[in-house]
Order: C-alpha cells, then structure tokens, then sequence
C-alpha cells in the first residue's frame, strides 16, 4: 500500500490518498473513507484511459516534476502529488527561521557599491541590503530573516575586509 498526498487549489486543500495494486493497471484507490477500483492504461506520454468503478474516462496529464495539470474532458485540475516523505519535509523546511541579530559580512574584500537601506528600516527576508564589488564583479546581500536594520557600519565608497561586518537585522 501507497500513501500519498494531493494538494489542491495551489496547496490549499490536502486530499490523503492509499493506492495497492491488485495487478497490472489494477488498483484499489482510497479516498475520502471510500475505495474504488481503477482500471488504468496508459496509451502514450500524457494520455490516460481510466475505468474508475464503472465510470469511465480519458485524462490527459501535462507532468512537470510532482506538479500535474489533468485535463478531463473540459476541465483542468492542477495537483501536486507528494509521499510521506516529500510532505514532511515541505512541513518541516516551512518551520525553520533565523532566530535573534544577524550580522552581514562581507564574503570576500571588496568596496561598498551601494547601501540600500538605513537604521530603523523594516526588512523582508531576502531583501537586497548592500552590494559589495570585489573582483569586478557586484555581490548582492540579502537580508537571512524578516526584521529591523540596527546596525549599518559602512558607507557607499568604502573598502572592506573579508569577514568585516556591514550590518546587521534583528
């Protein structure tokens, strides 16, 4: 038996999903409390004919990674299909956050192109703070977490050690 989770409207809706199959494109599929036999065989890349318990159907199915778009008859249904495994860790990669100050420094020596923003200001996670020019080329810094700017230590124009610390977000 298979689990797996449907999510629907863009990830609004979660529908549980057990699949066994019973034997070649034969599957018993539950959903919602109640099973139902589907008959499955696929005619080329995208094209399906389902038998779902006496209900019959063509779904054409446009697969990009867990995302799919199934098209029946004059309707398009988008769905992300994931295991246990793949949900989990969605779950879990949504609760991790920077906690407490964090200090911007600067990945190699450099100069300070610009500084976009100043003490007090509201910052969004992985908004462009400062640019850093080293070796020719313009390094943006984005801020690790939502927060406040408390500390800017540099000024457009100014040299810096690798290492040095620019700025920091609480």
């Amino acid at each position: 038996m298979s689990r797996f989770v449907a999510l629907l409207d863009g990830g609004r809706r979660e529908e549980q999903i057990e699949v066994r199959q019973t034997a070649p494109g034969l599957f018993e599929v539950r959903l919602r409390g109640r099973v139902h036999v589907v008959d499955a065989f696929r005619h080329d890349y995208g094209t399906l004919s389902l038998i779902v318990d006496t209900a019959s159907y063509t779904a054409m199915l446009d697969e990009r990674d867990s995302h799919v778009r199934v098209r029946v008859r004059d309707s398009v249904y988008p769905i992300e299909i994931l295991d246990e495994k793949k949900l989990r860790m969605r779950r879990a990669a949504g609760r991790f956050t920077v906690e407490g100050r964090q200090a911007l420094t600067a990945p190699m020596p450099g100069r300070i192109a610009k500084v976009r923003v100043k003490v007090g200001d509201a910052v969004r996670e992985g908004q462009a703070l400062l640019v850093v020019e080293a070796m020719k080329m313009e390094n943006e810094l984005r801020s690790p977490k939502d927060g406040k700017v408390v500390e800017v230590l540099v000024t457009e124009g100014q040299a810096v050690e690798g290492n040095a610390k620019l700025c920091v977000v609480e």
